[in-house]
């Protein structure tokens, strides 16, 4: 890990050209998978600022990836060197937030740098976002994150001011506080202090009903700026909720977490119908990924050691494989110049490669072997049941509609008469191959190491 920080260090802070940034970040995402792999996650290191457990340096690894990636697939925003020097430079300064929010063993910092990793996507999205809609899409964003934030920051000062600590180790401890009557005083109030714990990161994740800032953001958003928005920023919900589902001791409410747990999995089914209905290709992927992330908290409710391992191998699986989509839609974009369905046809008679890439990823983003998301929605299954057998129809609706608009999402881009509208076929360059093997190669190999990955989150 001193490596890694190393590697941290300089791609963060070099003031040299954007490819140093792009090695540093190579380097230091091969190096954190190297760890990974070799069973570093056994190791917990713990000190008065940092602390690292299996949660966490999954992520860091996932951060690590797409934000190599990221730096790769955004080769077309290189019109001026200097322009080229901030971009880099933004996903770099966003990396080491990102790294210290899983890292931060203390509540409070966590807080900061939770909310501080809105402030580089925002420059993202307004310097090199496609669109004039770009700033009202920012704005929806900080509003609805900001908004929903501001009554955790007071609910983690009180936790704090009780508890004596902030300490993330100490959750045990504080669990016993925070869930006794004489803390909260009555079942009503610790049912309010439930949804405003969770809220912030429920906006986050996107759930159902708050989730209207992210397909505007994704469509406005560069391409960099869609793949860490679904990439690592929306695990940032799921991270938060895991955490401070321990920290404050949620398991014991009721009425509540049911209410929140109903409304997650019948709005996931209502959203994945609504991708039918998007004319936008980066919307209707942005809608699919409320979807899963659904699933993904559906497996935290349940409240079970199986939900919550397919709570993670989904925000691992999500997060790979819908970065990969933007990129490929972004590929699109070059190509035809439009995001639209309608003009986005005849892919498989224009650049046959694209659409074996579209037809690989389509395949993972509907939960096929052997894929890790064909574990995690196997695992969903059971723990929901266990849960409440009602709760089982929407969540099958949800596994049945992924399909049916993967299917969709293919079909529509990839066969059918091309536009005459289209430019000039350029073939595609050897890194943009490179870019979706090394997302479609961890994704899948992920499998081998299913028995691991279940045992970091315990």
């Amino acid at each position: 890990m001193i490596f890694l920080n190393v590697s941290l260090f300089v791609s963060s802070f070099s003031c040299l050209a954007w490819y140093y940034r792009l090695w540093g970040l190579v380097i230091g995402s091969f190096l954190s998978v190297l760890s990974l792999w070799s069973g570093g996650l056994s190791f917990s290191s713990t000190s008065l600022w940092l602390a690292g457990d299996g949660l966490s340096f999954s992520l860091v690894v996932l951060t690590w990836w797409i934000s190599a990636m990221m730096v790769v697939a955004s080769q077309a925003v290189k019109i001026k060197c200097n322009q080229y020097n901030v971009f880099t430079l933004y996903i770099c300064v966003l990396n080491l937030i990102l790294v210290m929010t899983f890292f931060c063993a203390n509540v409070i910092w966590f807080y900061v740098f939770f909310e501080a990793s809105l402030v580089p996507t925002l420059f993202l999205i307004l310097g090199w976002g496609y669109q004039p809609e770009r700033l009202q899409a920012g704005t929806y964003m900080m509003l609805y994150t900001i908004t929903a934030s501001l009554p955790l920051l007071a609910l983690i000062l009180l936790s704090v001011e009780v508890s004596g600590s902030g300490d993330f180790v100490l959750s045990g401890v504080l669990s016993s506080c925070a869930g006794s009557s004489a803390m909260w005083g009555h079942s009503g109030l610790a049912s309010v202090v439930f949804f405003t714990g969770l809220a912030a990161f429920l906006v986050k994740l996107p759930m159902f009903s708050v989730h209207l800032w992210l397909p505007k953001a994704h469509v406005e958003a560069p391409v960099a700026g869609s793949m860490v928005l679904a990439g690592i920023l929306l695990k940032l919900g799921g991270y938060g909720v895991l955490r401070m589902y321990q920290y404050l001791s949620f398991s014991g409410l009721g009425t509540v977490k049911d209410v929140l747990f109903c409304l997650a999995l019948w709005g996931g089914m209502v959203t994945s119908v609504i991708c039918f209905r998007q004319v936008d290709l980066k919307s209707l992927i942005a809608y699919s990924s409320v979807g899963h992330m659904s699933l993904m908290l559906a497996g935290v409710f349940s409240n079970s050691s199986w939900g919550w391992h397919a709570a993670l191998g989904m925000m691992l699986a999500h997060g790979l494989c819908s970065s990969a989509l933007f990129a490929l839609a972004n590929y699109n974009y070059e190509k035809t110049g439009t995001r639209s369905l309608v003009m986005n046809k005849g892919m498989l008679l224009v650049c046959p490669m694209i659409s074996l890439w579209w037809f690989l990823f389509c395949v993972v983003n509907m939960a096929a072997p052997p894929s890790i998301n064909l574990l995690s929605e196997i695992l969903v299954f059971p723990s929901v049941m266990f849960y409440s057998v009602w709760l089982l129809v929407p969540v099958a609706m949800m596994s049945f509609l992924a399909a049916v608009y993967s299917l969709f999402l293919y079909v529509s881009t990839q066969h059918g008469g091309f536009s005459k509208f289209i430019y000039p076929f350029v073939g595609m360059k050897s890194s943009a191959f490179l870019l979706l093997f090394l997302h479609y190669f961890p994704v899948n190999i992920m499998i081998v190491k299913a028995d691991v990955i279940c045992s970091w989150i315990i």
